[in-house]
């Protein structure tokens, strides 16, 4: 399966232009199998679909991209998100303690919220990086790749959108079926992804400095 795992609409998300109806459509007609609707500081989106929910062929999971102050943070399985800022390990303590997943958001974008650097400190409690963002220049998504591979945590693509033509640009591709938030947790924990793009109506593994491998 192929989800895009961060995305914000535009009823729950004050900086996004993409409506809800029109992320699903633009998700469908990229090829995608699902995203991740990850709403700044919120999962208001939950009372409207519930965790997730297949809408015209799309699976959609409702989680939420935390600002700490070291940093922004994806996490899915909270039902409680913190009404105040905390820090990036108080957040993950809390992602453990409700048997959620948590990923850094675009760690080295250069407006002083990804993890960066922090992420060596916080390492254990990590499911995942997010090596490839939309939103992102490239060689601050080279430095997310390289600190994954490095400390060896799994790497996501994700098109991070707030506006349609973001949608899947990048994205994640997942070996497991995926049904529901309850499948995605596990299949993040499982570790068997890996960040692709759509080049030529084919999705690709993203490997910097190596071939392309088409999987769809």
């Amino acid at each position: 399966m192929i989800i895009d795992t961060h995305l914000h609409e535009d009823r729950y998300s004050f900086d996004s232009k993409l409506p809800f109806d029109k992320a699903i459509e633009k998700a469908k007609n990229m090829g995608l199998d699902g995203i991740c609707v990850t709403n700044h500081d919120n999962n208001h989106l939950k009372n409207d679909i519930g965790t997730s929910k297949k809408i015209n062929d799309i699976l959609v999971i409702v989680g939420a991209e935390i600002l700490t102050f070291e940093g922004d943070i994806l996490v899915f399985g909270l039902d409680d998100i913190p009404k105040d800022m905390i820090h990036a390990e108080e957040l993950l303590e809390i992602v453990k303690n409700n048997n959620g997943v948590a990923i850094s958001a675009h760690p080295f974008r250069n407006n002083n919220r990804g993890l960066g650097e922090y992420i060596r400190k916080v390492k254990d409690n990590l499911h995942g990086i997010e090596a490839f963002n939309a939103s992102t220049l490239p060689h601050h998504n080279q430095y997310a790749y390289d600190i994954a591979k490095e400390l060896g945590i799994p790497c996501l693509g994700a098109g991070d959108a707030h506006v349609s033509k973001q949608v899947g640009k990048y994205a994640t591709h997942f070996s497991n079926t995926i049904r529901d938030e309850k499948d995605f947790i596990e299949a993040i924990k499982s570790k068997d992804f890996y960040p692709v793009i759509k080049e030529n109506g084919y999705f690709k593994e993203m490997k910097p400095n190596y071939p392309s491998l088409i999987i769809k």
